[in-house]
């Protein structure tokens, strides 16, 4: 018996603004999630009076003044500006890659000396046609920022050498040559003061929401409980990846209170050798300028998915494209279903390009 409009499966952003459009126009909506909470990847929880980004650091930012006022509807973003730090051994760098990098590494001053000495570097390798990832990026940025900054922690991000994946995962590399270590370009950016869970639950407001429920034991007990359905999950996992697989990295953390008033002085810190085994540690108070008398960090171990386990980013290469590309052509048979959000279309999108996606999507429909 149909008892809803729209059938949304997933409480994350993407499911969520969805919810939230279609209340606004009169349609019901049941909200649903395999996990114990909303929010999906964005779910933040108070510990220590610390909102801890629980599934790895969320920084809002965008250049569209529409999603910026539409994200804003829901919180009040503080001043956080994205300034993390790089330590490679016992060296430390700013990040992305300034002049506060290159002065540090050459004990240079001006832009010209660092133009000069990447273009030396460059020059050195002789590479003209990269094969790989390694090739790649000493062709665009000579060996010390390749060594330092890129090789060990590519290589634990992606669990393989430099010289096994392609040349295209790095198009080009972010040499700015000023003393400005923000590390987006983008007009607005910000953390939501209260977290992103907060937002989340306001956007979701009207709508019924279960959560714990996994959607395809759902769907054989109430075949017919919507009109239409918008699924936020995996899209090879809907189809019982009849196709294969595609491929995911995960990401695990390792969570822990710090009986001390700061660890490490920023929110944000990559260990780019690669016999740290983790790739970077979040520092959540700084996240929001705490000042509580204990702090919250969580290192982070990337890792091969498999399947049933929980998938984080799409590892959009030929290959896994090419076999998503097959997928969408069996959700274009599929009626009255419509997927989106980082799983259901296989791409990795920042916040601000999900709310537009969730947002147009809405539209058509």
């Amino acid at each position: 018996m149909k008892q809803y409009d729209y059938l949304i499966v997933g409480a994350g952003l993407y499911g969520a603004v969805a919810a939230h459009e279609l209340t606004k126009k009169g349609k019901s909506c049941l909200v649903i999630d395999r996990r114990d909470h909303i929010a999906g990847n964005v779910y933040t929880e108070e510990i220590e009076g610390i909102n801890v980004h629980k599934y790895g650091a969320h920084i809002f930012h965008t250049s569209n003044k529409e999603i910026w006022d539409y994200i804003n509807q829901f919180a009040e973003f503080n001043n956080y500006i994205n300034s993390p730090v790089a330590i490679y051994k016992d060296e430390l760098y700013n990040l992305p890659f300034n002049m506060n990098t290159f002065s540090k590494m050459w004990n240079i001053k001006t832009p010209q000396e660092a133009k000069d000495m990447i273009a030396k570097q460059v020059a050195e390798t002789g590479i003209t046609e990269p094969k790989n990832l390694e090739e790649q990026a000493l062709s665009l940025g000579g060996k010390d920022v390749y060594e330092k900054l890129i090789k060990g922690y590519t290589e634990k991000q992606w669990g393989r050498d430099c010289k096994d994946l392609p040349a295209f995962i790095i198009k080009r590399l972010p040499f700015r040559f000023t003393y400005n270590n923000n590390y987006f370009n983008d007009r607005y950016q910000g953390i939501p003061i209260g977290g992103y869970t907060a937002i989340v639950e306001k956007m979701l407001e009207g709508c019924e929401v279960r959560t714990g429920v996994d959607f395809f034991e759902f769907r054989k007990e109430n075949p017919d409980i919507a009109d239409q359905i918008i699924f936020t999950g995996m899209i090879d996992e809907y189809f019982q990846y009849k196709l294969g697989a595609l491929e995911y990295r995960m990401v695990r953390f390792e969570t822990e209170v710090l009986d001390c008033e700061n660890y490490q002085g920023n929110a944000v810190v990559n260990y780019t050798a690669r016999e740290v085994p983790y790739t970077r540690i979040i520092e959540h108070k700084h996240f929001e300028f705490g000042t509580q008398p204990k702090t919250v960090i969580s290192r982070e171990y990337s890792s091969e998915w498999t399947v049933g386990k929980e998938p984080y980013y799409p590892v959009n290469n030929e290959k896994n494209d090419a076999l998503f590309a097959e997928y969408q052509k069996l959700a274009a048979e599929e009626k009255n279903i419509h997927f989106g959000g980082r799983l259901g279309n296989y791409k990795y999108y920042d916040m601000d390009k999900v709310i537009e996606a969730a947002l147009q999507a809405v539209a058509e429909l």
